[in-house]
């Protein structure tokens, strides 16, 4: 488990084969993103959802950081269709390369 401020937290992959998810859990609740199949080199991310507890904490960067490392390895392209995950995309210009806009 890794710290998320003062919150131990963790994050876990769900994936189908169109679908798929990050979730984050920590102590009050769960925060997730949700992804979708897009061929067999996108990512379409849908949808960031995030608890009260979760506000103010780094819960949102760490989902994104974790999509951003899988599709890195994947070889995968993100296209940002949530706008929390367009938002970290702008912060971030070493991304650049695995965002299609």
């Amino acid at each position: 488990m890794q710290q998320l401020s003062d919150l131990l937290f963790e994050i876990r992959r769900e994936k189908s084969d169109k679908k798929g998810r990050y979730v984050l859990t920590a102590a009050g609740g769960k925060a997730e993103l949700t992804c979708s199949k897009l061929g067999e080199k996108q990512l379409i991310a849908d949808h960031a959802g995030f608890p009260e507890m979760s506000r103010g904490t780094e819960a949102g960067q760490s989902l994104v950081d974790r999509l951003v490392e899988d599709a890195c390895n994947e070889g995968k392209r993100i296209v940002p269709l949530c706008p929390f995950v367009n938002r970290e995309r702008a912060k971030h210009p070493e991304w650049a390369d695995v965002f299609a806009t």
